[in-house]
């Protein structure tokens, strides 16, 4: 076995001549271990809450989403969307038109997001399990247009998830100048009934402001006969999405630009990514706190054990070795901090996950989720457990070696 390392071991757990020092050494070791659960826990929630926020997304967004990188929208036919439509793993490509509009019911208004999809959106999303009525997910019958707005604009608009009366929709008029005699000449107007459902995606950007029709209605109300601004994909089971992805973004060159539903959501995730590395900042400066009471314990240890230091010496042992004992000392509480810390996090977790302890509100309904979600992912704690041995190690290196020379050196004065 190492020598300096077998001397450090029964130094860590042996009774010392100061019992203080056994104390200092027992915080120093529950210090690193808070810090590092406080951090696996944190860690794992703010990736609970990404998870949750992901999910929300996935009920509405679809897997892929081409977009064009100049202008609003492109023609429909354009041989570079044929060529990704046809490409063998996808297995529904949807075209939408999405604009700006005024919304209007008895004598309520709103501006709204008009998000006209072609019939095969139910089949690309997961829309039907978001929806609330008594009706049924529809965007036409006959020469009958449909809408389903997101239940935060219908509480807005006052419509309920069924109303009776047209929901009539303002659009501007895309060519010709406007009259300000005649204004509403400048706009075009046209109705949306109700199927009876409203939905709920959970997340304001969709629920307070969106609005799904039939791509024919939003075609004819913003004038882009024939034009889209979007083609959603889903692709089959066990498809490569990245390796997809890369395809249409070839297919498309500098044209059209290929997102995956986090890039979609690049704004909400990126905030959230902040969020947590704030939370990981401020808790390492927590736990390099907490690495000071490895400092205090070691330099009172180094004083405590100077007869056996000079015991070592007469013995053959060199300063380096016997300053390598006492790195190990403190590179052994860092170690068994760590793991103590990370085993009893990802207990918590495990536990919360299970049974969800920790409630977000008083009353069960007041959230999304009554208890915190929690989700584990080990290269966090990997993570965790790298900054705690560097944080640690640091702390350790800097202490020996300053102490050593003071107090066990054969030169102290040296």
């Amino acid at each position: 076995m190492n020598f300096p390392f077998f001397i450090a071991r029964r130094y860590l757990f042996s009774k010392k001549k100061t019992h203080a020092i056994n104390i200092i050494s027992l915080i120093s070791v529950i210090g690193v271990a808070v810090a590092t659960m406080a951090l696996v826990i944190v860690l794992s929630v703010f990736n609970g809450f990404h998870d949750l926020v992901a999910s929300f997304f996935t009920n509405f967004d679809p897997q892929l989403k081409v977009v064009p990188v100049q202008g609003k929208t492109v023609p429909a036919d354009d041989p570079v969307l044929t060529e990704m439509r046809r490409l063998p793993d996808v297995a529904i490509a949807t075209e939408t038109l999405e604009d700006m509009a005024l919304a209007v019911y008895n004598g309520r208004q709103a501006m709204v997001t008009v998000k006209g999809v072609d019939d095969s959106f139910a089949d690309l999303t997961h829309i039907t399990e978001i929806l609330y009525g008594d009706g049924r997910f529809e965007l036409q019958t006959a020469n009958l247009q449909f809408g389903v707005p997101g239940i935060r604009l219908a509480q807005t608009l006052g419509t309920g998830t069924q109303w009776k009366d047209y929901l009539h929709v303002y659009a501007p008029q895309r060519e010709g100048q406007l009259d300000m005699s005649n204004a509403q000449d400048g706009f075009v107007v046209d109705s949306l009934l109700s199927p009876g459902v409203v939905f709920s995606v959970n997340q304001g950007k969709y629920d307070k402001d969106h609005i799904l029709t039939s791509l024919g209605f939003a075609q004819n109300l913003f004038g882009q006969q024939g034009m889209v601004s979007a083609i959603e994909f889903r692709l089959k089971p066990n498809a490569d999405l990245e390796a997809v992805k890369k395809q249409m973004q070839q297919i498309g060159g500098g044209k059209y630009l290929v997102e995956d539903r986090y890039e979609q959501q690049h704004d909400t995730f990126k905030i959230m990514q902040i969020e947590k590395l704030m939370a990981y900042i401020f808790l390492t400066f927590i736990l390099i706190v907490a690495c000071f009471n490895i400092i205090g314990s070691l330099s009172m240890l180094i004083i405590d054990k100077r007869d056996d230091a000079e015991t070592l010496r007469n013995l053959g042992a060199s300063d380096q070795q016997i300053r390598r004992v006492f790195l190990f000392e403190g590179r052994l509480i860092s170690v068994f901090g760590a793991l103590i810390g990370i085993a009893v996090g990802l207990t918590l977790c495990a536990l919360q996950q299970q049974y969800g302890f920790v409630h977000m509100g008083n009353t069960d309904g007041s959230y999304v989720v009554n208890a915190y979600p929690v989700s584990v992912h080990y290269i966090d704690v990997l993570a965790v457990f790298a900054t705690v041995i560097v944080a640690g190690w640091s702390a350790v290196w800097y202490t020996v070696r300053s102490a050593t020379k003071r107090y066990t050196s054969a030169n102290p004065g040296a």
